[in-house]
């Protein structure tokens, strides 16, 4: 997924992301940002990111593993974690939201991406 210009979208129109795993697998989510070039890395030195899974109630449900690189952002959601996320036999076992957030040195906020992780099950059995 990339994102074009941050520094003139801080607070527009987040990305609304769909992102399908597995329960139980290891699911990363690579988001990338491009100065207004659209072709140069935009510098994300010094932001400092998170990234959290909720239920529809707004409950904080996980907070995600973020690594920031040279334009990029990864979210991944460890396999410990989604091994956990929804239940039953049924091919869709959890829909839950999640958003990315970053912080600027200037204390600036900004949430490029919201979405739903649609968990579903897996078919080897075991979870």
């Amino acid at each position: 997924m990339t994102s074009c210009c941050p520094e003139t979208q801080f607070g527009a129109d987040p990305f609304n992301l769909k992102w399908t795993v597995v329960r139980g697998d290891t699911s990363p989510l690579r988001v990338e940002f491009y100065d207004v070039d659209e072709t140069t890395p935009f510098d994300l030195t010094g932001w400092t990111w998170s990234a959290s899974a909720y239920d529809f109630k707004g409950d904080v449900i996980d907070e995600l593993e973020t690594t920031a690189g040279v334009g990029y952002v990864l979210v991944n959601i460890p396999a410990d974690i989604s091994a956990y996320w929804g239940t039953g036999y049924t091919k869709q076992v959890a829909e839950l939201a999640f958003d990315l957030q970053g912080t600027k040195t200037d204390g600036t906020v900004w949430t490029p991406v919201i979405g739903t992780i649609k968990v579903l099950g897996d078919v080897t059995g075991g979870l």
